[in-house]
């Protein structure tokens, strides 16, 4: 039987696209994702039909996705500084990920899936490769199926397949942007569809940004990605985003729309999860008050104060009670508490 792609256990494949070169790429098995590897010899015929197929796909483009052989990737060409071209494949697994399976810790996956429920921004943030991509199309698909409504996601380009039906009520409709000033245009249109959920691949441009906030103050739910370092630098990086559009006053709309930040990063057992959400119907939430105030870098002092004072209290344990998440979780050494909402708050979202 001849080898395809899907043989090969990559997560990133690195081609050469302008003359025949040694492929190489990042494995998928456990401990060798770390370290770059040449694709064995027996590839080379695959690799030869790859990367014609990546050439026809991108064109003069250097992004794009590609299904190819069963695997679907996401490409991203680069001209290096030898003149050489080359092409990342990214392998995108093509199956909706289930939210519940990805490794978050049970009670704060619980209060994430229950955001659904509400309106306004969800923010899921990290480093490149963290599974924001992965984390926010679980929610999303999780939502169609149990909430039902409309969804339009906007990407370049489209990841997973979300197109078409999610249980008996939801529906999706996938949007790829093609150049840059596209976003924003792409955010506008989808307002027209009367979506109940959207879904932004990355926040690109200024536009973008604001399109962003103003979806989300209006009576919708919009889920984004953000890379970042910590919940305060995606915060602090919608806000320069936005500014650039729409100038100052930027903090009272995102302090308006904010419903949720999700920052993670990945170890092998999972996603590593810090989470940020406000109180719906709250004006005075909080959090709502320092992003007004403009005062972002003071949520970890505030994250510290609450966490610490929450594990001290024996409150009962009660679905989507954050009090009750964190006593409950202190002691895994793979969860990080650092939800963060006031002490007395015991109201579901």
């Amino acid at each position: 039987m001849s080898l395809t792609l899907n043989d090969l256990p990559f997560i990133d494949l690195y081609v050469r696209l302008d003359q025949p070169d040694r492929a190489l790429f990042r494995s998928k098995e456990k401990g060798k994702g770390n370290i770059n590897l040449i694709v064995p010899e027996e590839y080379q015929l695959v690799i030869d039909r790859f990367t014609s197929a990546v050439n026809t796909t991108l064109g003069d483009r250097h992004d794009g996705s590609i299904e190819f052989e069963g695997v679907r990737c996401r490409l991203s060409r680069q001209e290096m500084s030898d003149d050489s071209a080359w092409a990342c494949a990214r392998r995108i697994n093509t199956a909706i990920p289930d939210i519940e399976k990805l490794g978050i810790f049970p009670s704060i996956c619980q209060h994430m899936i229950s955001l659904g429920k509400r309106d306004g921004l969800v923010l899921v943030s990290g480093a490149t490769g963290a599974g924001k991509t992965t984390t926010a199309v679980a929610l999303l698909g999780y939502f169609l199926k149990n909430y039902g409504g409309t969804a339009v996601t906007i990407e370049d380009p489209v990841e997973y397949m979300l197109k078409g039906r999610h249980g008996d009520n939801g529906h999706c409709f996938q949007v790829e942007v093609r150049a840059e000033e596209d976003w924003a245009v792409c955010l506008k249109r989808a307002l027209r569809w009367a979506p109940r959920y959207i879904y932004v691949g990355e926040i690109r441009t200024p536009k973008a940004a604001e399109q962003l906030l103003r979806a989300a103050s209006t009576g919708h739910m919009v889920i984004t990605t953000v890379h970042a370092g910590s919940p305060e630098e995606a915060l602090l990086g919608l806000i320069f985003l936005a500014e650039q559009a729409m100038g100052s006053g930027v903090e009272n709309i995102l302090s308006t729309a904010l419903t949720s930040v999700i920052y993670q990063t990945m170890r092998e057992t999972g996603p590593w999860v810090r989470y940020l959400f406000t109180e719906p119907d709250s004006p005075g939430d909080p959090i709502r008050s320092l992003i007004r105030e403009k005062k972002i870098g003071m949520l970890s002092t505030y994250i510290d104060r609450t966490v610490a004072r929450l594990k001290n209290q024996n409150i009962p344990a009660a679905s989507g009670a954050v009090s009750a998440s964190l006593a409950s979780t202190t002691a895994q050494p793979n969860f990080k508490p650092v939800t963060f909402v006031p002490a007395s708050t015991t109201k579901k979202s």
